[in-house]
């Protein structure tokens, strides 16, 4: 199809988590969330919008209003397609025995209907933070002795995904996303769709494997070493025994990795 070409925008701010303003063919347009434009631009939504966005979130979707002139002249409905993988992912994560939690902007309803969607429980549900909110909900799950993972693709993720102790992007996220994280996860779905999400599972469990691996080979590295030299010392160690103890210890780390 053909689309009519679209005026310039110049002015153009973004509020992370809230909305954009600008300027279009010298008028000023606002758009982001309800509650941004009553409360920054003394806006509220006209009777009949308000309803068309209360239904909507009842629904599990995003309103999102758009105002020029001085008025909010219109309202889009926009809902989040859960990845395919998503519902896999959030299981393999719990197999693990972590506890999958959502961190998001969107209102509490949309956040909850997510959340039913892919298998987490409500009570692990916190909606309508800003993205400093993000981080900052991620820095109080460490105070209270967490260790957090963060898996994220935005720009308003980036400051959560920088706190965590680890940090996992998507691939296909903003730039400022995958800077911030720890890990950048690339593998694509079977379908098609985008970066598979169960490769944040395989990334966790290969990552213990690796620790449990490191920590085989330094116990068997330091164990010959404290037992064998302290007989070595007392002349109570055979250097042919010693000798082949060491090309065992050695095989086995080798073998091990």
């Amino acid at each position: 199809p053909q689309f009519p070409e679209l005026p310039p925008v110049s002015d153009f701010r973004a509020t992370p988590g809230l909305g954009v303003t600008g300027v279009v063919e010298d008028r000023a347009v606002v758009v982001g969330s309800p509650s941004y434009l009553e409360r920054e631009w003394a806006l509220p939504l006209p009777e009949a919008l308000s309803s068309a966005a209360t239904a909507a979130t009842s629904l599990g979707r995003t309103a999102v209003a758009v105002a020029w002139d001085g008025q909010i002249r219109g309202l889009f409905v926009v809902a989040d397609a859960v990845k395919p993988g998503a519902r896999q992912a959030v299981a393999g994560l719990r197999s693990l025995g972590l506890e999958p939690m959502l961190l998001t902007g969107d209102h509490a309803a949309v956040a909850r209907a997510v959340a039913a969607e892919v298998g987490i429980a409500e009570s692990s549900v916190i909606a309508e933070v800003m993205p400093e909110g993000k981080a900052e909900a991620v820095r109080a799950l460490q105070a209270r002795g967490r260790v957090v993972a963060m898996v994220g693709d935005g720009v308003n993720d980036a400051a959560a995904l920088a706190t965590a102790d680890l940090g996992l992007s998507m691939g296909s996220g903003t730039d400022a996303a995958i800077e911030a994280a720890d890990l950048t996860l690339v593998r694509t779905a079977p379908d098609g769709s985008g970066v598979d999400l169960t490769a944040a599972v395989d990334a966790i469990r290969l990552a213990r494997r690796t620790l449990a691996t490191i920590k085989g080979n330094l116990f068997w590295a330091f164990a010959y070493n404290l037992a064998a030299i302290p007989l070595a010392a007392a002349g109570l160690l055979n250097p042919l025994i010693a000798g082949a103890a060491m090309a065992a210890s050695s095989l086995f780390v080798v073998s091990n990795s």
